[in-house]
């Protein structure tokens, strides 16, 4: 057996009650082939890792979630600017994608940010957001549930592998930055042993998506800072891969 081989029991399936049309995975950094200090599955072309490495670790990505299409790959630049999957062609820069079209792959890349993934009930819309602290701060969650244009009672959110609530270390400035948002974030953070602020990204996303009345909320259990054996992470090693995180709906639905 190849030790390098990508299997199903390297991803991410979310735990979540989503429609039978939508289907949703996240990668780690299990089953890839690029050396270190990508090692293995880093799906990023711009971190600097060989190229070749990055096609073949996608394409082994692809067979085994089972993608139906090439994905909306973004250029994500910790904004909200959020497009239609279907209208990209090459990477744009953005942060989130939506889509009704089926077998159009949402997805977003993160290395410690959270991956937001969206579905309605009924079935018929996806969406993928990369939601870091400023991402979080500008408001990309409120601008993704926003471009579904569907109910926000009427949506189910899962959250992705990022960096837990007891590695995520911030300077005051974050925290005023959020409070200035909403007093209610300071439940979101904690003083660290050095005086400075633990933030919770989880906590802070769920907030926020509660404000905007998601209730059914799942995921966010996991810590990529503290796992190095299954995440890339970027607060721990800066040079490092990329994981993915997609969302899409069936063909033929």
């Amino acid at each position: 057996m190849d030790l390098n081989e990508l299997r199903p029991e390297h991803l991410i399936f979310p735990d979540w009650p989503a429609p039978a049309t939508v289907q949703a995975v996240s990668a780690t950094r299990r089953g890839g082939i690029s050396p270190p200090p990508y090692d293995g599955l880093n799906l990023a072309e711009h971190v600097g890792d060989d190229p070749a490495h990055v096609a073949e670790n996608r394409r082994r990505l692809a067979t085994v979630a089972g993608w139906p299409g090439e994905p909306a790959w973004l250029e994500q630049v910790h904004g909200i600017t959020v497009v239609a999957a279907e209208t990209i062609r090459t990477p744009v820069a953005a942060d989130a994608a939506w889509t009704r079209q089926p077998g159009r792959p949402c997805v977003v890349m993160t290395a410690d940010c959270l991956p937001v993934l969206f579905c309605d009930r009924a079935g018929t819309a996806v969406a993928a957001a990369h939601a870091g602290w400023r991402g979080l701060a500008a408001g990309v969650i409120a601008a993704t549930v926003a471009s579904l244009g569907i109910p926000a009672g009427q949506l189910l959110v899962w959250l992705g592998p990022a960096i837990g609530p007891d590695a995520f270390e911030v300077g005051e400035e974050v925290r005023a930055e959020f409070l200035g948002l909403d007093a209610g974030h300071a439940d979101c953070f904690r003083r660290s042993s050095t005086g400075r602020w633990l933030a919770n990204l989880y906590q802070l996303a769920r907030r926020q998506l509660q404000a905007l009345g998601v209730s059914e909320i799942y995921g966010g259990d996991c810590c990529t800072f503290s796992d190095p054996a299954r995440f890339f992470s970027y607060r721990r090693e800066p040079r490092t891969g990329r994981m993915a995180s997609a969302i899409w709906l069936k063909p033929g639905t």
